[in-house]
């Protein structure tokens, strides 16, 4: 009785994803109207009585076949076209490196839910990625603005990009009841955008459709797929003009804009130089573009921290985040751009206080709790910074670094279990993140600590070689090889380490105190000795003249 329920409910969804029972009740009412306008003027204009016998009888007849077209064929603003037929489940598992994270739900939510998935590049050269995660991105923002619809984070939904799994597997773990998936065709200035909403229940489509025109209708586009999706799943989308949503009508500004994200995602002093290009091109087209302001400032920032404080380098992070303020003061994201500059610029105090804005502005920012946990943490106040993180982390379920960062603070105020839980947590969203992007050094660098901390010896030496080869000269990579080598009691390697990364800019001495994987070479000459030095050079030139952090 149960599967026959299941299978009835099934066949009923169908009927409505057809549009069959909205085509029935039309031609019902429609039907009604022409046989009352029958009845009332055959009799007085003569019209003899079987045509009202015949025209009965062909709107009775012509209502399966109505029934029948509306199965397999959908009236859309291009006409008719056929009705896809829905995609059958996969049957294959997810692989193991794509699982979803330890506290992903395994149901779908009882409130409407959507992951939307990277958009596949189609385009000649297959040169447009940055253009595709941007669209889909955009999209993610906009359908966020949706009461009551869960949406899933760009980490977790991005992480299935090019896996041979269905959408059907992909909403069970991720937990949502629709994956919204399409590809994007760029050749030369015009763009065709295909879409469609999947109910991952059955694998058929709520709706589809695609799009013809030139790049400068990017704006509208992502706007109308926001309407249709939220139409969809018959739920209110708070729709915003492209000057509040984006920031610039170029979109010109817009593409150099989705390249550099493309670029500050992946790492490394190289990706974040061209990110630095494509900002400063998109503000060059257009000046008043707030957005790319505040992640130009983000990108010098982001360099000052973690590989050279230049002073061209604070001077241009100072003067983006501030024209990006100006622009934007309602705005939560820029006010951490806002914040970056002051960390790197040894501004506690200021930097904390744009932060908090940061939060009580948009209390959902991740970049806001996470930045704000590694300033309390320099302060060596780790408790608040402990806070601080696990917000962070429940905001971005997906995210390796505040785990990570928090098993170090769990196992310096006595928290073992709590320290070997979290660093599981990060290894394991590390470790997805590399089968992606295995050249990323960030993710082989946090996760040296928490391997360790695992008792994983070969993973750390294993990770240490992996990040040495690819930037062995930068001294975010040195310092935490340094402490990955402490952890495991490779003290000579982690001194050596530590001494190259001082060399190459390393600078806070605080920092290198405060941190407890550093603790078994506390009480060693050679560490002290370095710290020493570390402090004379603070003094010796105005703060931050090196990356503010070593993490």
């Amino acid at each position: 009785m149960a599967d026959s329920r299941t299978r009835l409910g099934s066949f009923y969804d169908e009927l409505r994803r057809r549009k069959v029972l909205r085509t029935a009740a039309s031609y019902t009412v429609a039907a009604w109207v022409l046989l009352q306008v029958g009845e009332v003027t055959f009799q007085p204009l003569g019209v003899p009585d079987w045509v009202m016998t015949a025209l009965i009888v062909l709107v009775v007849a012509l209502f399966p076949v109505a029934l029948a077209i509306s199965w397999f064929f959908d009236l859309t603003r291009k006409g008719f076209q056929r009705n896809p037929e829905p995609e059958p489940a996969g049957t294959g598992d997810v692989p193991a490196a794509l699982a979803p994270p330890h506290s992903a739900p395994t149901t779908e939510p009882a409130s409407p839910s959507i992951a939307v998935l990277p958009f596949k590049d189609l385009s000649p050269d297959r040169d447009q990625i940055h253009l595709c995660d941007g669209i889909a991105e955009e999209l993610l923002n906009r359908l966020a603005q949706i009461t009551g619809l869960h949406v899933v984070s760009r980490t977790s939904s991005f992480r299935f990009r090019g896996m041979p799994v269905s959408a059907s597997e992909i909403g069970e773990a991720l937990g949502v009841g629709t994956v919204l998936e399409g590809s994007v065709r760029k050749d030369r200035n015009h763009l065709r955008i295909t879409t469609q909403l999947i109910d991952v229940r059955n694998g058929f489509q709520l709706w589809s459709d695609t799009y013809d025109r030139d790049l400068e209708d990017i704006f509208d586009i992502q706007a109308e797929i926001a309407t249709e999706v939220a139409n969809a799943l018959t739920v209110t989308l708070r729709t915003q003009s492209n000057k509040e949503c984006c920031t610039t009508e170029s979109a010109r500004a817009y593409e150099y804009y989705l390249k550099g994200q493309h670029f500050f995602r992946r790492w490394g002093t190289r990706n974040m130089n061209f990110a630095i290009q494509m900002f400063t091109k998109a503000v060059e087209i257009d000046v008043d573009y707030g957005r790319a302001w505040a992640a130009l400032a983000d990108s010098h920032a982001m360099i000052c921290m973690y590989w050279s404080a230049s002073a061209e380098h604070l001077a241009a992070a100072e003067r983006a985040s501030v024209k990006a303020l100006e622009l934007l003061p309602g705005l939560a994201e820029c006010h951490v751009s806002r914040g970056l500059s002051h960390i790197v610029h040894g501004e506690d105090a200021a930097a904390i206080a744009e932060l908090e804005t940061a939060r009580r502005l948009d209390p959902k920012l991740f970049e806001a709790w996470y930045f704000y946990g590694r300033v309390r943490f320099q302060r060596g106040e780790i408790e608040l910074a402990a806070e601080l993180f696990e917000q962070a982390e429940r905001l971005n379920p997906d995210d390796f670094q505040a785990p990570i960062l928090l098993r170090q603070i769990y196992q310096s105020v006595g928290r073992p279990d709590d320290a070997r839980a979290a660093a599981r947590r990060g290894v394991e969203r590390a470790e997805r993140h590399l089968d992606l992007n295995p050249d990323d050094t960030r993710a082989l660098n946090l996760s040296l600590g928490g391997q360790a901390s695992l008792g994983n010896a070969d993973k750390v030496r294993e990770f240490a070689r992996r990040t040495l080869e690819i930037d062995g000269e930068n001294p975010d990579t040195l310092y935490n090889v340094a402490c990955g080598y402490s952890l495991i009691g490779d003290t000579d390697a982690a001194l050596d380490c530590l001494e190259r990364a001082s060399i190459h800019g390393m600078a806070i001495a605080g920092w290198v105190e405060s941190d407890s994987d550093l603790a078994p070479l506390s009480a060693l000459p050679r560490f002290r000795d370095l710290i020493s030095r570390l402090r004379r050079s603070e003094s010796e030139r105005r703060p931050a003249a090196g990356p503010a952090h070593s993490r």
